[in-house]
């Protein structure tokens, strides 16, 4: 009997071992930022270790950027090199050259995830999950002296919207085809035009999100309706430029890139994490495999939304994890039901079966 107490003991350690030095677990508890490209003159002076630090902050910044919102970006700005190499987990050098007297670098850097958000809290920023997606954007111009509308390849926003796309975005925007019955369409809603909810264009795309902007110009003011629509919400923004001439690439970049922004920040928005709230939920798994284990613990690695998980105790049937999570209990519930995992939530431990 004793022995096979010891045994118990020796292979339960061993299990645990396996799952806190796991190097997927590790690197999925990392924020990787990859391809930072840096580029210095090779002169007398030169030193690799401030092209290296250059390409930190490039990083960085990359990373924060596509987790924050636009209006939060200049809370960042004063931030130290030291601060920031206190997040850095590892980094690795992809390339180096020499051309043209010229040092090239391709950086590749991983981040702390649980630093990052403890440094964003610290600013009073909430960040979000940094989900990529697919959105179909319908940019419509209307000209409202003479109410004629602009939407394909005549249309200046549609032709250039593409072309200022930066890494750290997470939205990618698919543009409607050149299609003359969708054209007709709109043209034939021109006097209801807000009110019409695009579907019969949208539904031949099979996207669940989409953006429909309509720009309305008057002289140099211009006034932009959008709906927002994913899966679960339907938003509506309204916004305002003045001075802007369309046909000015000055003033169309500058407008293309607000929009994007206020794209970005209502995605952000809606999958924002609540760093503030932190509900503790305790679950228990079967440890008598150990693949099923260490796959949940792979899982946990992977939700922003959790913020911390620990194992509490475990006896010869279970591993019991105390999780924080910034979130509801349904949104918890939620999360575990999508990544298929069947939870018995009728008692104070909650059981993966």
């Amino acid at each position: 009997m004793y022995f096979i107490k010891r045994l118990y003991i020796f292979f339960s350690t061993l299990a645990l071992i396996i799952f806190f030095f796991s190097t997927e677990a590790v690197k999925s508890k990392s924020f990787e930022i990859n391809d930072i490209e840096i580029a210095q003159p090779f002169e007398i002076n030169f030193d690799k270790n401030k092209v290296i630090d250059l390409g930190f902050k490039k990083a960085f910044f990359e990373l924060v950027y596509s987790l924050i919102k636009s209006p939060d970006f200049e809370k960042i700005n004063d931030i130290g090199l030291n601060e920031i190499k206190g997040m850095i987990e590892t980094f690795s050098i992809k390339e180096e050259k020499f051309v043209n007297q010229k040092y090239y670098v391709n950086l590749g850097v991983s981040f702390n995830k649980k630093k990052i958000f403890k440094y964003l809290e610290k600013k009073n920023i909430f960040p979000s999950q940094i989900l990529n997606q697919q959105f179909l954007f319908i940019p419509i111009i209307i000209n409202e002296n003479g109410n004629s509308i602009l939407i394909f390849s005549n249309n200046p926003i549609y032709v250039n919207w593409n072309k200022t796309n930066k890494r750290h975005q997470l939205i990618n925007y698919l543009l409607p085809s050149e299609d003359l019955e969708d054209f007709k369409l709109i043209k034939e809603r021109l006097d209801d035009i807000e009110s019409y909810n695009f579907n019969e264009i949208t539904k031949k795309y099979f996207l669940k999100n989409s953006i429909i902007s309509l720009i309305f110009i008057n002289n140099n003011d211009v006034r932009i309706l959008s709906k927002i629509y994913n899966d679960k919400n339907e938003i509506i923004k309204n916004n305002s430029f003045k001075n802007i001439n369309i046909d000015n690439q000055k003033d169309l970049n500058f407008l293309i890139t607000n929009l994007k922004n206020i794209f970005e920040d209502t995605w952000k928005k809606i999958n924002e994490i609540n760093t503030s709230i932190k509900v503790p939920i305790t679950v228990k798994i079967k440890n008598d495999d150990l693949k099923k284990s260490n796959n949940f613990e792979l899982f946990l690695n992977e939700i922003d939304l959790i913020s911390d998980y620990s194992i509490q105790k475990f006896n010869k049937e279970f591993i019991f994890y105390e999780i924080l999570f910034n979130g509801t209990v349904q949104n918890f519930i939620n999360i575990m039901k999508n990544k298929k995992y069947n939870l018995n939530t009728q008692k104070k431990v909650w059981t993966i079966e």
